[in-house]
């Protein structure tokens, strides 16, 4: 990585922290904080939003017939979820032991807290739990393919890549064949547990 690089990785982390306390004054301004990891709200505030709760009759009258018909498409995703999910963790729990990578801890990827929305009824409320297991399953296979990535192929792509996940700035250069052969093994040093790049559990 070049100096001019490194410093915007460092403006990026500090960019990342100052978006963070933004966020906690928005946080303190509905009324909320996270105390090990559940928000809780202020005296008051919950009671405001059960008034704001949509009874099932007024939520399925303002709900188009598209969404209702297209409902058992989008909960029939839950079996190939529930299969990838179970695949990935066995997966990680045979190849990185077998590599001595630190496995990736599952709960650090998923959230499932916005059931104790007192605003949401009992639809809405499922429709959160779904995503909240979609997308935190995506981001909990990211993670682990993105250490396999590290461990296997620690290469930047010849092409601008969206979105990449966090440990591709760090890799090597599209076609740095010195660079490869002289630190693979520091890339995968990095990923044993309780490496300067791992997350012990």
């Amino acid at each position: 990585m070049t100096e001019r690089m490194q410093e915007l990785a460092t403006e990026i982390v500090r960019l990342q922290g100052e978006l963070d306390r933004e966020i906690e004054r928005r946080r303190k301004a509905l009324g909320w904080e996270l105390k090990e990891r559940i928000g809780e709200f202020e005296l008051g505030v919950t009671a405001g939003h059960r008034r704001l709760k949509l009874g099932m009759i007024k939520f399925f009258g303002g709900t188009s017939p598209a969404i209702v018909l297209t409902a058992p498409v989008i909960y029939s995703l839950i079996i190939p979820l529930l299969i990838v999910d179970a695949w990935v963790s066995a997966y990680q729990g045979v190849c990185f032991r077998a590599y001595g990578i630190a496995r990736v801890k599952r709960s650090d990827y998923f959230a499932f807290d916005r059931r104790k929305l007192s605003y949401l009824n009992v639809i809405e409320m499922l429709n959160c739990q779904f995503c909240a297991y979609a997308n935190g399953l995506v981001a909990y296979v990211r993670e682990i393919s993105s250490r396999s990535e590290q461990y296997w192929c620690p290469i930047k792509h010849a092409v601008k890549v969206a979105d990449p996940h966090h440990r591709y700035y760090q890799f090597l250069e599209y076609g740095d064949a010195e660079g490869y052969r002289a630190r693979l093994d520091d890339f995968r040093i990095r990923l044993r547990v309780g490496g300067a790049d791992s997350t012990e559990n």
